[in-house]
């Protein structure tokens, strides 16, 4: 069975870069401590507890999963924003978008019993329409209680965002994503993976955590999940991830209906300093990178 990588909380963003684009994937040992994994499983246990488990095989019939995390969780709202992670999503995503967003947030509990889901590629959520040169997403799964090969691991199959898309993997070559609880798997939309069995007396917990590219649909609609009305409570930072920013020049504005704003940022109606709409950290122009020209003026088309 192969083995996935493991790093630190030290390794840089491009080093760890590296390795998925070699790997598809990697595991960061302790991105949680221990106070912050244990409170991260006393927000979610309440919430799995009146949850109802999967109708269909993919969602899996003994399992139970959650959303709207970033609404219910305040450890899950620091890992959303953790500069680590956003240094990765950035340099997987940027070079394909000038923002980046949360596109997904997910509490999985995988019972006793439970079967091995299929061995998938995320960026099949949207529909195999994108070029395969374009990275979908970073995909992030925080193992909440320790992950092991007998309780259901996240399988993975190293270098396989590499191969052809109709090639499948065989048994020697699919990896258990073994880790301590605390750690996080990150990978890449185009590995193939997919939730291993469980053959355990105990659950398994981990939380689905994915960025995506600014321009894309989110798999959650974080506009349902966290409404303004909880949104404002957040930081801008946050709030921009959510979606609550324009994605590019003419992207994601809104107009009040009550006639308040037109062509406005979604980053007015909560009083934050409009940023420059999507605009890097490196300070390139956002508008040239978008379209190709220079911004002439207010009217320019």
């Amino acid at each position: 069975m192969p083995q996935l990588t493991h790093v630190t909380t030290d390794t840089s963003a491009s080093d760890i870069l590296e390795i998925i684009d070699r790997e598809g994937a990697v595991i960061i040992d302790a991105i949680l401590s221990p106070s912050e994994t244990t409170q991260f499983a006393q927000e979610l246990d309440p919430l799995l507890e009146s949850a109802a488990l999967g109708q269909d095989s993919f969602s899996g019939f003994s399992t139970t999963r959650i959303g709207a995390l970033i609404a219910r969780s305040e450890i899950c709202r620091r890992l959303a924003t953790n500069a680590q992670l956003l240094d990765i999503a950035d340099g997987m995503l940027g070079k394909f978008s000038p923002t980046v967003q949360l596109s997904l947030t997910q509490a999985v509990k995988i019972a006793p019993g439970e079967g091995a889901q299929i061995l998938h590629r995320d960026r099949g959520l949207w529909g195999g329409h994108i070029p395969r040169r374009i990275e979908t997403q970073l995909g992030t799964m925080i193992a909440v209680t320790d992950f092991t090969h007998e309780n259901g691991a996240t399988r993975v199959v190293p270098g396989s965002a590499h191969w052809d898309a109709k090639r499948q993997p065989e048994a020697h070559e699919i990896a258990s994503a073994e880790m301590k609880a605390g750690s996080i798997l990150v990978y890449n939309g185009t590995v193939i993976h997919g939730g291993g069995p469980n053959s355990t007396d105990v659950p398994r917990l981990g939380v689905l955590l994915h960025y995506t590219l600014g321009w894309l649909r989110q798999q959650e609609n974080m506009y349902l999940s966290c409404p303004p009305d909880i949104a404002k409570n957040f930081t801008p930072e946050l709030r921009r991830l959510l979606g609550y920013a324009q994605g590019s020049p003419v992207m994601g504005f809104y107009s009040d209906p009550n006639g308040a704003r037109e062509t406005a940022s979604p980053e007015a109606l909560f009083g934050d300093e409009v940023s420059a709409v999507g605009q890097r950290t490196s300070g390139e122009d956002v508008v040239k990178r978008t379209t190709g020209h220079t911004q002439e003026g207010p009217n320019s088309a």
